[in-house]
């Protein structure tokens, strides 16, 4: 389709009609089947997530993030604590539900409701939550609330080097987007970063394939998936002309 022109007859882009800048994410808990996704509180949840991180013995959970492992709970408790105090990482942990205990950690950040942008970032999965529905369903949460906030666009970002990220994001149905060299020095080494989006028109078709994937009738009675969500996702990407 054509792009729409000015009075000079330039491209300009599509007039944006009937919104408004959504409000920020707030203290809400997000339920579903598997796990529930709640304002991260270091009394409650320290604990529970220091010793689910302890199950990843080397620590290699954390390579990709400018920060951990720790090696104290004191410690781990004192950086969530800071975490917590923040709006913007907005952090929240992530509790599976058959157990009641924290498994998980995500948050939004570049928080920016004037451009309708949010992002889903600081991600640390447990090996109690890893490869797990719960996993998934974190992020079908995380994403369905931002839209129905009234955002536009979703985004993920990861260190190009990081190949089980890259390929998270796009079974979750981020569209690849490009590469920011150089972007960042993490730990010391460089960090070019590569961007993944979801945006508002997309989120329908995506919300649908998410609840097929989710459904009961596509786990065996051994909680096995019938068909794998990238399966379902792949013919949703876009390719960034």
């Amino acid at each position: 389709m054509a792009p729409s022109t000015n009075e000079f007859g330039q491209p300009v882009g599509d007039e944006v009609s009937g919104w408004t800048p959504p409000p920020r994410p707030g203290g809400v808990t997000l339920t579903g089947r598997f796990c529930r996704v709640e304002p991260i509180e270091p009394a409650r949840h320290a604990e529970a997530l220091f010793a689910a991180n302890a199950q990843d013995s080397d620590g290699r959970s954390w390579t990709y993030l400018p920060y951990g492992p720790f090696a104290t709970f004191a410690e781990y408790r004192d950086w969530l604590s800071t975490m917590a105090a923040g709006q913007d990482p907005c952090f929240y942990a992530i509790v599976d539900a058959a157990s009641g205990l924290a498994v998980g950690v995500c948050s939004y950040l570049r928080i920016d409701p004037a451009a309708g942008s949010i992002e889903v970032g600081h991600l640390h999965f447990s090996p109690r939550l890893q490869g797990k529905p719960a996993a998934t369903e974190a992020m079908f949460l995380m994403m369905q609330h931002a839209f129905t906030l009234g955002y536009r666009r979703y985004e993920w970002k990861c260190n190009a080097l990081n190949a089980p990220s890259r390929r998270a994001a796009q079974r979750l149905g981020f569209s690849y987007e490009g590469c920011f060299r150089q972007a960042r020095v993490d730990r010391g080494r460089n960090r070019d970063t590569t961007w993944y989006s979801v945006i508002d028109s997309e989120w329908p078709a995506l919300k649908a394939v998410f609840e097929q994937w989710l459904g009961p009738e596509n786990f065996d009675a051994d909680g096995r998936q019938r068909v794998a969500l990238s399966v379902l996702t792949n013919g949703l990407l876009t390719a960034m002309r």
